[in-house]
């Protein structure tokens, strides 16, 4: 089927999403929604137990339970216990929860505002950006990382057309082109800037220049793959060093010129206004 994965926030807590098109709807992770509504420190464990209960009294909810393949902290893909919007809402009615009537209407808006970005694509940028307005990041900052979102779904489409396996090999080949643009790879810049494995976002921590070489070894790998028609694993890993190549060069020179590292322990919000429009002239220039 084809899908499309997403970060759905929830009173700002992470629900793990995938949407269907052919099916036209929206699965989320059974183990996100379980910790929203539980506040458990082992979510996994309690809808482990709820799922043998339901099937004892013979719930479809847990007898007809699908599986998807999702990232997890560690970065990798596992398959995970997943529901529609009506399994969802019945899977509510077994937990007893103050947030179950929010998280009711938060899913019905979920799925209004999907309809209303299937007829205006638009939508979907001008949500993101608002989302990002409303956690406090400035509009420069706003539009590199719209735009990298973009760079980085037209990398996939076009690794998925050369016959680039999802997940797994996707996050090896995009490990490869920030370790040849940073000399480290996601997970290793993660533990760099002293994020949470699992919660933090790296792109959202990032500053306008650390975003833009992102974006630069993202984008060089597209061009040099369409141009030499890289068909499969092993070539479109070589393309990913190279493309990471191209923006770790660029990097170094510009190290060199300013005498400044791009890469930085800080995070992008932190950051002093005044910091900030220096780095952002910089970007410019």
């Amino acid at each position: 089927m084809t899908q499309e994965t997403a970060i759905k926030l929830f009173e700002s807590k992470k629900i793990r999403s995938v949407w269907d098109a052919k099916k036209g709807k929206w699965y989320f992770s059974i183990v996100d929604v379980v910790e929203v509504l539980t506040e458990s420190p082992n979510p996994r464990k309690y809808w482990s137990v709820l799922k043998t209960r339901l099937k004892k009294e013979e719930s479809q909810l847990a007898t007809n339970c699908s599986q998807l393949k999702m990232q997890a902290a560690d970065g990798k893909y596992y398959l995970t216990d997943v529901a529609d919007t009506e399994q969802l809402l019945r899977l509510i009615q077994s937990i007893p929860s103050p947030k179950a009537e929010p998280f009711k209407r938060w899913l019905a808006r979920v799925g209004y505002e999907r309809l209303e970005e299937i007829e205006n694509p638009e939508l979907t940028a001008k949500r993101m950006r608002e989302l990002y307005k409303a956690k406090g990041y400035s509009d420069e900052w706003i539009e590199k990382r719209v735009r990298g979102i973009a760079i980085r779904d037209e990398l996939t489409n076009e690794w998925q057309k050369r016959g680039v396996k999802e997940q797994q090999e996707y996050s090896i080949l995009t490990a490869e082109i920030s370790r040849a643009t940073f000399g480290m790879t996601p997970t290793e810049y993660k533990e760099f800037k002293a994020l949470d494995k699992q919660r933090d976002n790296l792109r959202d921590h990032m500053t306008d220049l650390e975003l833009i070489f992102t974006m630069l070894g993202e984008a060089s790998t597209t061009e040099i793959a369409r141009n030499r028609d890289a068909q499969g694993y092993n070539e479109n890993l070589d393309v990913s060093m190279e493309g990471g190549t191209v923006a770790g060069n660029a990097r170094r020179d510009l190290e060199q010129k300013s005498g400044r590292r791009v890469s930085t322990r800080d995070n992008y919000k932190e950051i002093p206004e005044g910091v900030k429009r220096k780095q952002i002239k910089v970007a410019e220039d």
